[in-house]
């Protein structure tokens, strides 16, 4: 009875590891035009503890992205971490943005960024890193919206940069 049921827990475990689920690596960033501001205002959002675990490990083990715990350097090793990883081009020009913030959504943390002073948008060239680094399967999924045109861009380690091309 005894190898009955030892033989009945080792198929059901191979079971149900056949059944666990590989955890999927992705980031969602979403850039849109304002032409009346002359502006292009950024979305990124990236799960909460894929990051977590990247700041911790690059900068300070103690980071805790929690509104509850978290203390202000942890949103300056962000914004670092951000510049290094997220370049942008718009008319063959490179432009810096400006941080503006953070908040959290169930799983995921949704960053803000702006940048200023694009009075025209032909074209966009998006070089997207974040966790790439970290996570080899990493994909870096960019929304470009322009009026009423939408293109996007799949990035992932390898292919981290593409061109977008927008007619005026």
């Amino acid at each position: 009875m005894k190898k009955i049921k030892l033989m009945f827990l080792f198929v059901l475990s191979i079971t149900l590891c056949s059944f666990i689920t590989h955890k999927f690596y992705v980031s969602v960033t979403q850039i849109e035009y304002n032409k009346e501001r002359q502006s292009l205002q950024i979305i990124s959002r990236v799960f909460i503890d894929d990051i977590e675990d990247l700041l911790q490990e690059r900068y300070d083990q103690s980071i805790v992205l929690n509104v509850k715990e978290e203390t202000s350097i942890t949103e300056k090793y962000l914004e670092k971490y951000f510049d290094q990883k997220l370049k942008i081009k718009v008319n063959d020009k490179e432009v810096s943005f400006t941080f503006l913030g953070k908040e959290y959504e169930d799983d995921l943390m949704i960053c803000y960024l702006e940048i200023l002073e694009i009075d025209s948008l032909s074209s966009i060239e998006v070089s997207n890193d974040i966790l790439m680094d970290y996570f080899e399967e990493q994909q870096n999924i960019v929304h470009v919206k322009k009026d009423n045109q939408r293109k996007s861009l799949i990035l992932e380690k390898g292919k981290s940069n593409g061109l977008l091309n927008f007619s005026e």
